[in-house]
């Protein structure tokens, strides 16, 4: 605890800015030689995007990038975490085909353009659009062999491309997204499920243990490669982003509530930071998915384990958890529980917001950073994702899109709680990217919903305009960092 009187605050070279994903802003998915990813093919799918829309424009910063970064500059940002799109780069993202030189200028271009504003860039190698080809070719993660050579040639023409500017690199974003949402809900690409009502592939009982794992074994092995050959002479730092929602017991008094909240952090963030942190699974998820869990060799453990130089933390919200009596289904993949946003009393856990499963929380903030630093004995952490969508933003006028208190009220809660654990918890904490820089393509929501600080003018030919929460983060920031 800090001393009798102490205010939160933040260290004095605390780094912060906003954060991006490819698929979601660039457009272009047809220009200067870009190839399919298997969102692409997702969204012509009838059904499986909300308004029917697709990536195919959205902010349009493929062509906008100065614009971005002139916008990144206004509001006061020190840095600016974004992703490639592999087949933009690879256009059929194998380590046998032709590299795109075109996308990799775009890249260039957006980098030096950061550094000339004296913004840091923030790469992030994968954020859910793998090349289409790759998963037509053997199955995409599911052919852990393959997939992980190609992740790694992949993961090496960037560090030798962008390397010697970009000192932070982060190889995932949210691996439980990819493979729970990808291979067992069916929710995000490429739809695999059990429920054959929604598609006819996919087994969601085993499937997306096997594409965790090859995720897992893949990072480990662009890490290594990074420290063997670029880090000595870039002098950078590599690591993951992981999500994960705070969690309390729907039922306070009820021990079985209790134990369920540690096994749904467990089935969530420790899947994949036990491995890297520890150097095996959660007894917990071993014990309910048996032998449907993969098993590290020994080579796969070296490589896994300890390869984070920093712990990357996408948070948004919390919820109450309910233990379920019942044995587990084997499609199950958070524990054998149910999650719920009222409690037992009825007591919602936040705010309602236009994404149902977002209700803000700041103190499950402050307690979730903090247990991350404990069990995985105290790491660097960046927040490399935080931020909320406001119920029926979307209808709205621009000039009342552009007074959004409620999100403003959401990054002075989260922020401060931040920084309390910093000042009060001992939690080495060191940046925080709030999401996002503008709104944009929100996957499955398509464009009904928006988690902008900058209004995006899709009508109006991608037009940005900072709302008010655009404005008001920086001085969140500077009121907290130690001058």
């Amino acid at each position: 605890m800090g001393s009798a009187g102490e205010k939160a605050h933040l260290p004095k070279d605390f780094l912060w800015g906003f954060a991006t994903a490819s698929y979601q802003i660039e457009g272009a998915i047809k220009e200067d030689g870009r190839g399919e990813s298997i969102w692409d093919t997702f969204c012509r799918i009838p059904g499986k995007i909300a308004d029917g829309s697709s990536g195919e424009t959205a902010c349009d910063s493929y062509h906008r990038y100065k614009e971005d970064v002139a916008l990144l500059k206004q509001v006061g940002a020190m840095a600016y975490r974004f992703s490639i799109s592999w087949s933009r780069v690879i256009p059929l993202g194998g380590r046998e085909d032709p590299i795109n030189e075109k996308g990799i200028q775009y890249y260039e271009n957006l980098v030096d353009e950061l550094l000339a504003n004296d913004i840091e860039p923030m790469i992030t190698l994968f954020h859910w659009d793998l090349p289409q080809a790759l998963h037509d070719r053997y199955g995409g993660f599911l052919n852990q062999e393959e997939y992980v050579k190609d992740y790694c040639h992949f993961s090496r023409v960037m560090f030798k491309a962008l390397g010697s500017k970009v000192k932070k690199w982060i190889t995932y974003n949210e691996p439980w997204c990819s493979s729970i949402l990808g291979y067992n809900v069916g929710q995000f690409a490429p739809g695999h499920t059990s429920d054959r009502k929604k598609n006819p592939i996919g087994d969601g009982s085993r499937e997306p243990w096997k594409v965790g794992h090859s995720i897992l074994i893949s990072h480990g092995a662009a890490v290594k490669i990074y420290r063997e050959e670029f880090k000595p002479s870039q002098g950078g730092t590599i690591g993951i982003t992981l999500n994960g929602d705070w969690v309390e017991p729907w039922d306070e008094t009820d021990q079985k509530d209790i134990e369920a909240c540690e096994r749904k952090l467990e089935f969530s963030i420790s899947w994949f930071a036990d491995p890297i942190y520890k150097g095996h699974y959660p007894e917990s998820m071993r014990k309910q998915l048996g032998d449907r869990l993969p098993t590290f060799t020994s080579d796969e453990i070296a490589l896994v384990q300890g390869s984070n130089d920093f712990y990357g933390m996408n948070h948004y919200t919390a919820d109450y958890i309910k233990h379920l009596d019942s044995e587990p289904e084997p499609d199950n993949f958070n524990g054998n529980l149910e999650t719920h946003k009222t409690n037992k009393s009825g007591h919602a856990i936040g705010p309602e917001t236009q994404s149902p499963w977002l209700c803000p929380n700041p103190p499950g903030f402050r307690k979730l950073i903090k247990w991350i630093s404990d069990r995985y004995g105290r790491p660097t952490i960046y927040v490399t994702e935080n931020g909320t969508s406001l119920k029926g933003e979307n209808d709205k006028t621009k000039d009342e899109i552009l007074e959004d208190d409620f999100r403003v009220e959401y990054f002075q809660g989260y922020i401060t709680a931040m920084a309390e654990a910093f000042t009060f918890d001992n939690v080495d904490v060191r940046g925080y990217m709030a999401w996002s820089l503008m709104d944009n393509f929100e996957w499955a929501e398509g464009y009904e919903t928006r988690f902008g600080v900058t209004f995006v003018d899709y009508e109006g030919g991608q037009k940005r305009y900072p709302k008010k929460s655009a404005k008001e983060i920086g001085n969140i920031f500077r009121n907290l960092i130690e001058s």
